[in-house]
């Protein structure tokens, strides 16, 4: 007979761990949070694990916070990659950890389907400082995408994203509404002139490591361009202009694989 149950009566770091101490060989199937994701163990190990876009630790931590939905174990089924290679141990402390923290995110982010968006602010007044995983998520805003859709867009766990919105939500960057409610009056539809102008500045700072002293005219050139049409009104835009023209910048001074470096450092804070 199978085990399965159900993740509103047993957390699934237990499940796990039943399993572990079995030995048993199998995958789990998992359904939950509208998806479904898959946790292969050999002789009780986890050896691959994948939901989403997501594969290896990262998607056994995305389902372990999982509260509700159904699992199903089927033994002697073995994945033919190895993507997890942390013990069971080290891995369900992780989980134990982020499921803790997933309970403090619930509390002002009930949902994975509420929509994030800007709030209005005054002048002056969202001088932002934000780390490389904020500018992904925030760059992906757009007033009309849920939670759920941002992790797609990101490409980052539904913990990740959670984390970087209850910050921004706490700072009073951003809010969140139902999908059958209406837009907030005077929101934007995106980043501030001066969040767009804090972006470019951080990819100016990429594109002078990269390049040098002996290209950083070029860099400033393009970076002041930019920072004029977002002051315009261009918005992203003006964003993604300056990151066109610095890789080619970059290609002519430094080569393509420079460019390449710089395009895969950049195109996560700028791409729509």
């Amino acid at each position: 007979m199978a085990l399965q149950g159900s993740l509103a009566d047993i957390a699934f770091p237990d499940v796990i761990q039943l399993v572990s101490v079995s030995g048993k060989t199998g995958v789990f199937s998992i359904s939950g949070e509208g998806v479904e994701g898959k946790i292969y163990l050999r002789d009780g190990q986890i050896t691959d694990a994948y939901v989403g876009g997501l594969r290896g630790e990262n998607a056994v931590y995305e389902m372990a916070i999982w509260q509700k939905g159904h699992f199903i174990f089927t033994p002697n089924v073995e994945s033919d990659q190895i993507t997890v290679t942390k013990s069971n141990a080290s891995l369900m402390m992780e989980a134990a950890r982020r499921l803790d923290e997933w309970r403090v995110l619930q509390r002002r982010i009930p949902s994975l389907d509420l929509i994030p968006y800007f709030q209005p602010r005054q002048a002056g007044q969202d001088q932002v400082t934000l780390s490389p995983q904020e500018w992904v998520v925030v760059t992906k805003i757009d007033g009309q995408r849920t939670i759920r859709q941002l992790e797609q867009a990101t490409q980052l766990s539904a913990f990740e994203v959670c984390k970087v919105l209850f910050g921004l939500i706490s700072s009073g960057l951003i809010g969140l509404r139902d999908t059958h409610e209406r837009p907030v009056q005077g929101a934007p539809a995106g980043p501030s002139a001066t969040t767009l102008l804090a972006l470019t500045e951080n990819v100016r700072k990429i594109a002078e490591e990269l390049v040098g002293p002996g290209g950083a005219k070029s860099v400033e050139k393009q970076y002041r361009l930019a920072r004029t049409e977002i002051e315009q009104g261009k918005g992203m835009a003006a964003v993604q202009s300056m990151v066109d023209h610095l890789a080619r910048v970059i290609s002519l001074l430094k080569g393509g694989e420079e460019a390449g470096e710089f395009l895969r450092r950049v195109t996560p804070l700028v791409s729509g």
